[in-house]
């Protein structure tokens, strides 16, 4: 099993040199695969939505964070510079990931009163995409204190609203069809549950997993009502073998109850989408599995060109260097392109590289029953 990961690998890297010729040689000529891509969740797809929020934690928007982004400035994502989506994005033909949605409708200080026209501005500017995702949020709405699944929604069904204003709502209609709806959440709703249940019994993980997933379920329906046909969806990580995890056990391995309570949910994740897809006319999905490319990345560092898959680049304490989270005072790895991990929970932007490609257009072990690609061009 390790030697079929690290062939998988090591052909997932040969594959992303020629794609990277492949659009050197493509720029500039060719239109986007889809009209656009909207996105939903939380600080793994969130390119800077918790900017716009007061009076909260959950944020990314100061050093060192974008210290590798173009321009080496903080954007809001989470990571020391791109993330998964904005690879995603630049696969499929976009010239930039989707902005963040409160960007578009943010008002200026001497424009009160005009929402409308904002609004209007937002759709008009958003025909290609955007992001509501927001870091600390959840599938549940009780997850984290930022923009909850629902008001996600809630926002997109707004601009929704617009665009069938501008366009005409058969036109819209046609746009949203042919669009991704990307989706990675669950993590955060698995980690506080684990958080405050350090040794749940098999009732209350039912409880929690069908309390889960009845509202993913419920989700995907409204999206689908909305419009929504194409369904890119990331799933749950492997959240126990992240640094700060690791700070957490006095052994220093991976918290594996954690790992396996997000295992469980993928599989409802995966099967929810089965039957839904049998169920609503024109519905088409692929499930990028984030846990299973961390695994193996962890497995087979050396493949990836990783020296470093447990420890934070940016971060503080003596454990991992994810006893504190990363700010602008504190220590920050030099070769970030070695490490797995940016900060406690997120990967770096060569992390995500590999993340993006994988789950564009990479093994079935690793997005399935179609990649992000087939999903885009069927």
């Amino acid at each position: 099993m390790a030697v079929q990961r690290a062939t998988e690998l090591r052909l997932l890297l040969v594959a992303m040199a020629v794609a990277a010729v492949t659009a050197r040689g493509a720029a500039g000529g060719g239109a986007a695969k889809v009209p656009a891509i909207f996105v939903f969740g939380d600080s793994t797809v969130d390119v800077g939505n918790n900017n716009y929020l007061a009076g909260i934690s959950a944020r990314a928007d100061f050093p060192h964070n974008g210290v590798d982004f173009p321009g080496g400035e903080p954007t809001g994502r989470f990571s020391n510079g791109l993330i998964g989506v904005d690879f995603i994005a630049a696969a499929m033909g976009f010239t930039r990931s989707p902005p963040p949605y409160l960007s578009l409708i943010a008002m200026d200080a001497n424009s009160s009163g005009e929402v409308m026209s904002n609004m209007m501005m937002a759709a008009a500017s958003a025909m290609k995409g955007a992001s509501f995702a927001s870091g600390g949020s959840g599938v549940l709405d009780s997850t984290g204190t930022t923009i909850s699944m629902t008001k996600q929604i809630e926002y997109f069904s707004d601009l929704r609203d617009q665009i069938s204003t501008i366009l005409s709502a058969e036109k819209a209609s046609t746009l949203l069809s042919k669009s991704i709806f990307l989706i990675s959440a669950g993590g955060n709703d698995a980690f506080e549950f684990f958080s405050q249940n350090k040794s749940p019994d098999s009732t209350a993980i039912q409880e929690f997993c069908e309390a889960f997933i009845s509202t993913y379920d419920s989700h995907v329906k409204t999206l689908y009502n909305l419009g929504a046909r194409k369904f890119a969806v990331i799933n749950v990580p492997l959240l126990g073998c992240c640094p700060y995890l690791r700070s957490q056990n006095p052994t220093g391995e991976c918290i594996e109850p954690l790992n396996q309570l997000a295992k469980r949910l993928n599989g409802e994740i995966r099967d929810l989408f089965r039957d839904l897809s049998s169920e609503m006319q024109g519905m088409k999905y692929s499930i990028a599995s984030s846990y299973e490319l961390i695994s193996s990345l962890i497995e087979n560092p050396q493949a990836a060109g990783f020296v470093e898959v447990k420890s934070a680049c940016c971060g503080g304490g003596g454990k991992f260097n994810a006893e504190e989270a990363c700010t602008p005072s504190s220590s920050c790895c030099a070769d970030r392109s070695r490490y797995l991990f940016w900060d406690l929970l997120h990967p770096t932007q060569a992390t995500s590289k590999i993340v993006g490609l994988a789950f564009y257009d990479g093994a079935a072990r690793f997005v399935s029953p179609i990649t992000f690609k087939q999903l885009a061009d069927a």
